[in-house]
C-alpha cells in the first residue's frame, strides 16, 4: 500500500453514467415564494434565468438554506485568485465526471479569461504542456484530494510558497465544496441548461 506521502499518479477517470431523465426533477412554478432571499441572489447569478441545480435544490428548501451561504462564500469570498479556483473546480468536476458542473463553471472560467485551450487541457491534468509551475502544483493537489483525501508534503510545501494559511484552507474547502456538488449532480441526473455544452470530446 502506497504511503499518503508517496507521489501519486494523476487518477484514473471512471465514466460515470448519464441519467437522460433525472431522478428528481427541478421545481417550476411559484415554488420561489418560500425561499424569497435565495432566489433573488440565484437570479443574479445567472442572469435573471434560474438554473436547474438551484431548482433542484430547492425541492428541499432547509437543506437550500444551509447549503446556500457555505457556496455562496467559496463562490464569492474565498481569497483563492479567479483563475486559480476556476482551474481546481473544473479540474474536480472532471474527475468526478459531472459534465453539469463542467459545463457552468466553463462559462464561468471563459469569463474571467481562461481559453478554451487551457479548459480542455484541464482535462489532462497537472504533466500537460503549458501550465506554470504554480498551475501544476495546484492541479496535482486537486487529484491527490480526490484520490487520497490529502495533499502530499511536498504539493503541500509548494502550494504554501503562494498561498497563506488562509488560501490553503479555501483551496481544500473549494475542491470538497465542488466534489460534494459533483455527487448531487451525477447522482439525481441534474440535466444540462439548454445550449451548454458538456466535456470536450
Amino acid at each position: 500500500m502506497k504511503s499518503l506521502n508517496q507521489e501519486i499518479e494523476s487518477p484514473s477517470i471512471k465514466k460515470v453514467k448519464k441519467l437522460t431523465n433525472p431522478h428528481i426533477a427541478p421545481l417550476e412554478g411559484e415554488w420561489h415564494k418560500s425561499i424569497s432571499q435565495e432566489y433573488n441572489i440565484f437570479k443574479r447569478f445567472s442572469d435573471d434565468k434560474i438554473i436547474n441545480i438551484f431548482k433542484t435544490i430547492a425541492g428541499h428548501p432547509k437543506l437550500l438554506k444551509n447549503w446556500f451561504p457555505f457556496f455562496s462564500y467559496i463562490l464569492n469570498k474565498s481569497r483563492l485568485p479567479k483563475r486559480e479556483m476556476e482551474i481546481a473546480i473544473l479540474r474536480i468536476g472532471w474527475l468526478c465526471q459531472s459534465e453539469y458542473e463542467w459545463a457552468q463553471h466553463t462559462i464561468s472560467a471563459k469569463n474571467i479569461g481562461l481559453t478554451e485551450e487551457e479548459i480542455k487541457k484541464i482535462t489532462k491534468g497537472p504533466d500537460a504542456e503549458g501550465w506554470s509551475a504554480f498551475e501544476r502544483t495546484l492541479i496535482r493537489a486537486v487529484d491527490e484530494l480526490h484520490t487520497n483525501a490529502f495533499i502530499n508534503d511536498d504539493t503541500w510545501k509548494a502550494l504554501s510558497e503562494k498561498y497563506d494559511n488562509k488560501k490553503l484552507m479555501d483551496l481544500i474547502f473549494t475542491v470538497g465544496q465542488y466534489n460534494l456538488v459533483s455527487m448531487f449532480l451525477n447522482s439525481i441526473g441534474v440535466q444540462l441548461e439548454e445550449g451548454n455544452k458538456g466535456f470536450p470530446e
